[in-house]
């Protein structure tokens, strides 16, 4: 089979093409057939080894993808061969650990793409309990852009952020790949959404999306702008997909007692904020990592109701995996791109 693979750390060009033995499934365990595979900025950032300094390699880049059951192992009930399937992005190796929660915390996690061998591939062998069925009605594409933004955009909105409707929500990049996502998400629970863009062309993408008030740092004041939109109290929750220097700026913008969900670090991983502006004000900061499936369950739900739509921007040959990566890295992206390994 063929895969995208990295041999080291580095530059975009370290993707290449191998052919690698496909497996075959052990009991308890399926094969998925990989039709599309999510490409997230997450990649990008493992890729260039800023999330961990050491890697078995040969490694495979990607947490998410849709597919199709090409062979169960023995044991596995409940699904059939040729069945659609999407992969759960993020799940325990042991499955005595299937109840700890929240599931990152689980002593055998692991991340396709990061802790075990990830999804730019044609076959994945994973346990059949890290698969669910793909109800959505969606096309392969779309469906392999839900994974990662769904699962982690509900547990940082829905779970970390306790949105709830009548709140009024800041999301911070929102024609990001997870940005797009959890924009519908706040909507879904009934909520009001401001979103950070920069440019007009984005702009316009994230208020189709849903976004109440849509604002352009380039030429626009954040935090002005969210106290105008607010009657001069803050956002509820916000959810900066940013940090660097923009985390402040965050801070500024929600409300007394609410709450700042660091979800990302896109602006830079090193954050500097005045101390006072966030325990004067009770507000609360707190991170956002991972997901558990209950989290893309109900993600999935909304989307078959039609109250979540997938935000897919482009599809790739597995061989592009890496012009991807600098589209991503360039932030030349609406939404989500995907690669389809038998194209």
């Amino acid at each position: 089979m063929k895969a995208a693979v990295i041999e080291k750390f580095g530059d975009f060009d370290t993707l290449q093409i191998k052919e690698l033995e496909t497996p075959s499934p052990k009991a308890g365990y399926v094969l998925v057939k990989i039709l599309a595979s999510g490409v997230n900025l997450l990649d990008h950032y493992i890729r260039k080894g800023e999330i961990v300094s050491e890697l078995p390699f040969p490694h495979i880049l990607g947490a998410d993808a849709a597919g199709e059951i090409a062979q169960l192992g023995e044991g596995v009930n409940g699904f059939n061969e040729g069945e659609r399937v999407i992969i759960v992005p993020g799940f325990p190796g042991d499955e005595s650990h299937l109840d700890i929660r929240p599931t990152a915390t689980a002593p055998s996690f692991g991340l396709p793409g990061l802790h075990i061998p990830g999804t730019y591939v044609q076959y994945m062998e994973v346990p059949a309990y890290a698969i669910v069925k793909d109800n959505t009605g969606l096309t392969v594409e779309e469906s392999a852009t839900l994974g990662v933004p769904l699962a982690t955009g509900v547990h940082a909105v829905k779970g970390v952020g306790e949105d709830k409707a009548g709140d009024k929500v800041l999301i911070q990049n929102g024609a990001s790949g997870s940005g797009s996502i959890q924009i519908q998400i706040a909507k879904a629970l009934g909520a009001e959404v401001a979103t950070t863009v920069r440019s007009d062309e984005k702009a316009a993408y994230a208020k189709s999306l849903g976004a109440d008030l849509v604002i352009n740092t380039t030429n626009e004041d954040l935090v002005v702008k969210v106290q105008e939109w607010t009657g001069g109290t803050g956002a509820d929750v916000t959810i900066d997909n940013l940090g660097g220097d923009v985390l402040a700026q965050s801070i500024n913008a929600t409300k007394a007692t609410g709450i700042i969900v660091a979800f990302g670090f896109t602006a830079g991983p090193e954050v500097k904020f005045d101390i006072r502006s966030l325990f004067f004000g009770l507000k609360q900061l707190r991170g956002s990592m991972a997901s558990d499936v209950e989290h893309l369950n109900w993600g999935l739900e909304q989307v078959a109701a039609g109250k979540i739509k997938p935000t897919l921007d482009g599809t790739f040959l597995l061989s592009e995996a890496g012009d991807v990566h600098k589209l991503l890295a360039e932030g030349k992206v609406k939404g989500s791109h995907v690669l389809l390994p038998w194209a």
